[in-house]
């Protein structure tokens, strides 16, 4: 079954331009990163690990200790395109970080058991 979020008209048009060899446009990659972070967030709530995807937006997500100054311990970073695809499953966490697509530092930043959204 498809969540929600996949269904939702930001993610279908980012996929669809991707599908089609195209850049997505702005507008839609930004809102496809928001469905898909807030959707990680209500998954996994918590604080301990920092999902950046800039420029369009970051959130605390898991479970465990709490960050609240300066640099946090457990740090995911990534562009929005590959954020896109490892949240929809178009691409594997694993593969992603082999591939330097995905920063992750941290004893907590392995989001691969949230992923697939």
């Amino acid at each position: 079954m498809s969540s929600p979020h996949n269904k939702s008209s930001p993610v279908s048009a980012v996929l669809a331009a991707l599908d089609a060899g195209r850049s997505p446009e702005r507008a839609a990659l930004r809102d496809a990163v928001r469905v898909l972070l807030a959707e990680l967030s209500g998954r996994s709530p918590g604080r301990s690990v920092e999902v950046r995807v800039p420029p369009y937006g970051a959130v605390q997500v898991v479970a465990g200790p709490r960050h609240t100054r300066g640099t946090p311990p457990n740090v995911v970073e990534m562009d929005p395109v590959t954020w896109v695809l490892v949240a929809t499953g178009r691409l594997e966490w694993a593969t992603a970080v082999a591939d330097g697509r995905i920063r992750a530092s941290g004893i907590r930043a392995d989001l691969s058991v949230f992923l697939p959204l």
